[in-house]
């Protein structure tokens, strides 16, 4: 059974849900997205480090830490942000690393948007 997860984000006008576990999996999708629901279209630097602190807060509120988090996708409208990217990821991340994909797009949903994730994890607390 699939239960989903309160990460203390605004609510959607979207049909998704922030977090959803199922049998000790983690899904989970984030963008900069700020507490009051408004989109950061700063620096990449500030999106990731929004972006990854979204997931970061996904996965406490899911019972487990970022070292649960075992593959990552990330979608950029700018590959040339990846250096970027990863300083960020870094902070978030230690090894051993998460499988990770990193991926250019033509643009995401929000204009000014440069980073979205997707994200998976074991968190084996049900």
């Amino acid at each position: 059974m699939k239960q989903v997860v309160d990460t203390g984000l605004p609510p959607l006008a979207q049909p998704f849900s922030w977090a959803v576990k199922a049998r000790g999996l983690l899904f989970t999708a984030h963008g900069p997205v700020r507490a009051d629901g408004s989109i950061d279209t700063g620096t990449i630097e500030d999106q990731a480090r929004l972006t990854f602190g979204n997931l970061q807060r996904a996965v406490a509120a899911a019972g487990g830490s970022l070292e649960d988090v075992t593959q990552v996708l990330i979608y950029m409208t700018d590959i040339k942000d990846m250096p970027q990217v990863d300083r960020v990821y870094r902070e978030f991340f230690a090894p051993p690393y998460p499988n990770r994909s990193s991926m250019g797009v033509s643009g995401l949903v929000v204009p000014g948007m440069r980073i979205e994730i997707v994200a998976y994890a074991v968190i084996d607390n049900d």
